[in-house]
């Protein structure tokens, strides 16, 4: 038993020095990169995920698209939620029935057509509905990142009921 002990103490001992090298390395890091001025991010944070599909517009470029009536908005969010308030002139087509509505919703559409869907903040809805509609064929689709607040906040006409 003591012969075992003997054996297994230096793996015991070098394990230690590693977890204590590993630490002390890690704290080290941590103070320098505290200290220099271009600090790196702790935590990488990638752009938005909408940015990234090239589908986002801005709300300025929205809005001039809304004032020449060059586009059709198409409100993803729930239809409890597009009757409380909604974009002046803008369809409802929640996400959620997309399978049931689409057709009627998009009736009269060519697939050329200019389609901006927006939904709310921190909502992916509007999203979900662009790409289902490029799957569709439309070809000019954007997507209204925090469409419905942005819209209201910045005094944007806007509708309530069906």
């Amino acid at each position: 038993m003591q012969n075992r002990q003997l054996v297994t103490a230096p793996w015991r001992q070098a394990l230690r020095q590693s977890l204590t090298l590993l630490a002390l390395a890690l704290i080290l890091s941590f103070v320098v990169n505290s200290f220099r001025s271009n600090s790196l991010p702790w935590i990488e944070t990638s752009g938005s995920p909408l940015k990234e599909t090239g589908l986002e517009i801005s709300l300025e470029e929205a809005q001039i698209f809304y004032l020449t009536g060059q586009a059709v908005f198409l409100d993803a969010r729930s239809p409890e939620d597009y009757r409380a308030g909604h974009i002046e002139k803008a369809l409802s087509l929640p996400w959620v029935h997309f399978a049931e509505r689409a057709s009627e919703a998009l009736s009269g559409l060519g697939k050329e057509t200019l389609i901006i869907a927006y939904c709310d903040a921190g909502c992916g809805l509007s999203q979900e509905l662009a790409m289902a509609l490029i799957a569709q064929g439309f070809t000019q689709v954007r997507v209204l990142a925090n469409g419905w607040s942005a819209w209201v906040q910045h005094g944007l006409p806007v509708a309530t009921g069906p």
